[in-house]
């Protein structure tokens, strides 16, 4: 028995290839019919309101930080007491003041009470309902109807149903579970086959599915962006998160990590893993920092793919409910905007927080985002912040550069600095080097402490505390779900956002289940199959 798993192991990379490369064959370009194809605006859930049109755009920063040597005053620099008193102009003082916390009286938690009867499909579908996997019935059967109008009859074709649409979403959630590069390994009879999920649909079926599959068929007239093929659906997602689910008072803005694929990754050669195809699109939330639940997500293109695929008067940012079109120039709209990076990720924090005015909200911020511009205009609407921020990698104009420098002596082990600015507040905590916060959600009076377990207790300011209890959960929820995401990653770039949009789906539809009366009567093992 030991030597035939082995030798199964064995084989399982020899059959993943030949799955993989069987499962490539497949793909069939989305622009066979250009202009030609009839109109998709009768799709149910497809939304073309001009409330879903904004300003957006972003990128990833996986650079970190390290503290380095003070950089030399410039010549012609003020001396520290001019410098001073022209941070005392512009407001900034070291006097410090207490404030009150934003007040916060919302419950956060599910809207709807789930029978204890519930099963994990029906709080999956609270996000997808019936009518949404109806569409795609309906909208996969049209494009299998002209595609084969244009190109020949295809005899082994008949039209799917929507037990059959349901049992296809289940194939590739499954890849999600069993980390396997193409879902075709089910078949395979190999290392990653699963006999009882084989035997729901012939794998002949699951490949003519696949080959049609679509959300929205053809271009409606009053559409021109690039994803208009799943735009509808991320639309009817959003507006089922906001419906379902009331968030705590303390959020997240982040790029949740996506696994890239860690079977293929494993297996195959460098030149293989030279020409994988990286995602053409950044993913970034809005979570609930107490359960981990999605509230808000942005997708759009790498800012890379933007620039250099646009055109030479006009770019096209692609995001989840947002599409606006950015002209050539030095606006604050234009192309010289877009590439520069704080503007960007200012504009994917002000997209993930449009509709969260007036609630006393506290977001904590990475460093790319955090800048004193963009928390005194979320102050405004009501919505209070709290970010690590970056001399090298963060928006830093009119904070004081006094709290910027690293003194030529570090200072001990949770010593701070601080500087106060109205409700604003810049902190410069000293731990293995300078860290920098700016906040107008905590009072810089108070005080918390940061465990370690080797050096115990280490003072610091209440700010940096919730700063690190925060994103350590995150951290935690990032190394548990991101291991789960669907590992299919197809060519087409709509098709890769709607695997993603599911695998958030069925994060959040999981978050729901665990907080109901159902988690604790019975555990499904399939959701869809």
């Amino acid at each position: 028995m030991a030597e035939g798993g082995g030798g199964a192991r064995r084989r399982a990379p020899a059959l993943l290839e030949a799955a993989r490369a069987r499962y490539e064959s497949l793909h069939i370009s989305d622009d066979v019919f250009g202009e030609s194809g009839p109109d998709s605006g009768g799709n149910p859930f497809y939304s073309t309101s001009a409330a879903s049109h904004s300003s957006s755009a972003a990128s990833s920063d996986d650079e970190r930080e390290r503290p380095g040597p003070p950089p030399p005053p410039p010549p012609g620099a003020p001396d520290a007491q001019e410098a001073e008193e022209d941070e005392a102009g512009a407001g900034w003082s070291a006097t410090l003041r207490d404030r009150p916390p934003p007040r916060f009286e919302d419950t956060g938690g599910p809207t709807r009470k789930m029978p204890p009867s519930a099963s994990a499909m029906d709080f999956f579908q609270l996000f997808v309902p019936d009518n949404v996997l109806k569409n795609m019935v309906v909208q996969t059967n049209m494009y299998a109807k002209k595609f084969q109008e244009r190109f020949g009859s295809d005899g082994a074709w008949a039209e799917v149903t929507l037990t059959e649409m349901k049992a296809f979403l289940g194939y590739m959630i499954s890849t999600s579970i069993s980390h396997c590069e193409s879902v075709l390994s089910i078949w395979s009879g190999g290392f990653y086959s699963n006999r009882s999920l084989a035997l729901v649909m012939s794998q002949a079926r699951f490949e003519k599915i696949l080959k049609y599959f679509h959300v929205v068929a053809f271009r409606s007239s009053q559409t021109t962006h690039g994803l208009y093929k799943v735009q509808p659906f991320l639309d009817s997602l959003q507006n089922g998160f906001d419906s379902a689910f009331r968030p705590s008072q303390t959020q997240v803005l982040h790029e949740p990590l996506i696994d890239e694929d860690p079977v293929f990754i494993a297996t195959c050669t460098e030149r293989e893993l030279r020409k994988r195809k990286k995602r053409k699109f950044s993913l970034w939330v809005r979570q609930c920092s107490s359960t981990g639940f999605i509230i808000q997500m942005f997708m759009a293109q790498r800012v890379e793919e933007l620039l250099a695929n646009s055109g030479p008067s006009s770019l096209l940012v692609l995001a989840a409910q947002i599409y606006v079109h950015l002209k050539e120039g030095g606006g604050p709209d234009g192309l010289d905007a877009l590439k520069n990076k704080p503007q960007l990720h200012s504009m994917v924090a002000r997209s993930l927080c449009r509709n969260a005015a007036g609630k006393n909200y506290i977001i904590f911020t990475g460093p790319s985002i955090t800048s004193l511009t963009l928390f005194e205009e979320l102050e405004k609407q009501e919505i209070y912040c709290c970010g690590l921020l970056s001399p090298r990698k963060s928006d830093c104009t009119g904070l004081p550069p006094s709290m910027l420098s690293n003194p030529a002596t570090p200072p001990a082990r949770g010593q701070h600095r601080i500087k106060m600015k109205g409700n604003m507040s810049l902190i410069c905590w000293y731990n293995k080097g300078p860290f920098r916060f700016l906040t107008n959600a905590y009072s810089p009076v108070q005080q918390g402490v940061i465990i370690k377990r080797k050096t115990g207790e280490i003072p610091c300011p209440l700010a940096v505390e919730a700063f690190a209890a925060h994103l350590s959960y995150i951290c935690k929820y990032d190394d548990k779900y991101s291991k789960y995401f669907i590992s299919h990653k197809p060519n087409k770039t709509w098709q890769q956002v709607f695997w993603f949009a599911i695998s958030i789906a069925i994060n959040n539809a999981y978050i729901l289940y665990k907080m109901s009366d159902a988690y604790h009567v019975k555990r499904p093992r399939v959701l869809f199959i």
